[in-house]
C-alpha cells in the first residue's frame, strides 16, 4: 500500500492508529519516532472512496496500534468505523478537529512539545462546545489546547443548504439588506432562526468567505462547497494596486477574544453601491482577514510572549490569503510555521490525531 512516511519529532509513548476526517481523508499509524499516512480519500461519503478507507485502515491494523484516536464528530464515517472496530483492548482517543491541524503542522516542523499559537481556518470541525468551529484562534501544545479566539458565530440558516446557498450568510450580516433578496423566503428563515429550527451557530471562516463571495460576485448559490470562496480568489488576483482593510472588531469575552466582521459587510455594500470595481472589494475583502489574523496574533503575543504561529485548515490553500497573511505577520515579527510534508487541508488531521494520542 502507498503511504507517506515522516519523522516524528520525539518518540510516541504507544503505538497509534488515526482515522482522521471526512473530507480529505487520510490515515495514519504512528509508532515510536515514525508516522506512516495513507493516501488521500477524497470524501467519505462516496462509497467508493470510503471502501479504499477501509482497505487502508484493515492494512494498519495488521500493525496492532494500542491507541485509536478519531474526530469526535459523531457522523464522520471514520469516527463510525473507529468506534465500531475497536475492541476492549484498544485505548479510545477523540481529538478536536482544530487542535489535530494544528498539532499535524507543529509535527511536520519537528516542534517538540511547546506552547504555540495555532490559526486554523477551515468551513466545519466540531467544537468542544458542540458548536460548529473554523475560525480558531489556539493557545496549544500536543497535550492540550485552549480557544482563546474566534470568528464571532452565526447561524446556519438551513444548517447545510447555507453552504450551497450562501445569499442566506451574505442576508444574515448585512440583517437582510442583500441586493436582490427573496423578502418572502428571507421572512421565512428568520422565522427558522428565531425558533431555533435547522439554524446550528457555526464561527467558520469558510462560511464568512462564502458571505463576502456571494455579495461580491452577486452570486446566491454554489455547486458545491467553497466553489464562491475560490471564484472570489481569482477575481481578487486580478487587482495589482494596493488596497485598503475594512473595519473590523475585536472584544474580549469570558471564554476569549471574538471577532466580529459586521462593519465589512457594511463596507463592501457601500463600496458595491458607489461603483468600486469588485476585483478590488475582493482583493480589500481577503486583506482585511489577513489583518484579522495579524491582530488576534498580536494580542494573543502581548497577553502571553508567543511569537510562533501555525497555520492550519483548507481556507489557507487560498494563496492570495496566506500571501498577504505572511507578509503581514513577518513585518511584526513572527515565526510563522507551514505545512511541510500533508497538505493545510484534512489530509494532515490524521497525524495531528496520532502525535495528540500518543503524547
Amino acid at each position: 500500500m502507498a503511504y507517506q512516511k515522516i519523522q516524528l519529532p520525539f518518540k510516541i509513548r504507544k503505538s497509534v492508529l488515526a482515522f482522521g476526517s471526512q473530507a480529505k481523508n487520510t490515515v495514519c499509524f504512528a509508532s515510536a519516532k515514525t508516522a506512516y499516512v495513507s493516501r488521500a480519500h477524497p470524501d467519505l461519503s462516496d462509497p467508493k472512496d470510503l471502501l479504499v478507507f477501509e482497505k487502508d485502515v484493515r492494512y494498519f491494523l495488521k500493525k496492532k496500534p494500542k491507541i485509536f484516536a478519531y474526530d469526535p464528530h459523531p457522523e464522520y464515517q471514520s469516527t463510525k468505523l473507529a468506534l465500531r472496530l475497536a475492541p476492549d483492548t484498544h485505548l479510545f482517543a477523540p481529538v478536536q478537529h482544530h487542535h489535530a491541524h494544528i498539532a499535524g503542522c507543529m509535527a511536520e516542523n519537528g516542534l517538540k512539545n511547546e506552547l504555540i499559537i495555532g490559526v486554523a481556518f477551515d468551513g466545519t470541525g466540531l467544537g468542544a462546545d458542540n458548536h460548529i468551529w473554523g475560525a480558531e484562534f489556539l493557545l496549544c501544545d500536543y497535550k492540550s489546547f485552549k480557544r482563546a479566539g474566534h470568528l464571532k458565530e452565526i447561524p446556519l440558516l438551513g444548517g447545510e443548504r447555507a453552504i450551497l446557498e450562501p445569499w442566506r450568510l451574505a442576508a444574515f450580516w448585512l440583517d437582510g439588506k442583500l441586493p436582490g433578496i427573496d423578502k418572502k423566503k428571507w421572512a421565512l428563515l428568520k422565522k427558522i432562526r428565531d425558533k431555533g429550527i435547522n439554524s446550528p451557530l457555526a464561527s467558520s471562516m469558510g462560511r464568512l468567505f462564502d458571505a463576502a463571495a456571494s455579495l461580491i460576485l452577486s452570486r446566491k448559490e454554489a455547486r458545491f462547497e467553497a466553489e464562491l470562496a475560490i471564484e472570489l480568489e481569482k477575481l481578487a488576483t486580478r487587482h495589482k494596486a494596493q488596497g485598503t482593510s475594512y473595519g473590523f472588531s475585536i472584544a474580549k469575552s469570558r471564554d476569549g477574544y471574538i471577532i466580529d466582521p459586521s462593519q465589512v459587510f457594511k463596507g463592501l455594500s457601500g463600496d458595491l453601491k458607489t461603483g468600486v470595481l469588485r476585483k478590488e472589494a475582493a482583493f480589500c475583502f481577503h486583506l482585511t482577514v489577513a489583518k484579522m489574523i495579524e491582530r488576534m496574533c498580536f494580542i494573543l503575543r502581548r497577553d502571553t510572549t508567543i511569537s510562533k504561529v501555525a497555520l492550519s485548515g483548507g481556507v489557507f490553500q487560498n494563496s492570495l490569503l496566506l500571501r498577504l497573511c505572511l507578509g503581514l505577520l513577518y513585518k511584526e515579527g513572527f515565526t510563522v510555521l507551514l505545512h511541510k510534508d500533508l497538505s493545510t487541508n484534512d489530509s494532515g488531521i490524521s497525524l495531528g490525531q496520532a502525535i495528540i494520542a500518543g503524547s
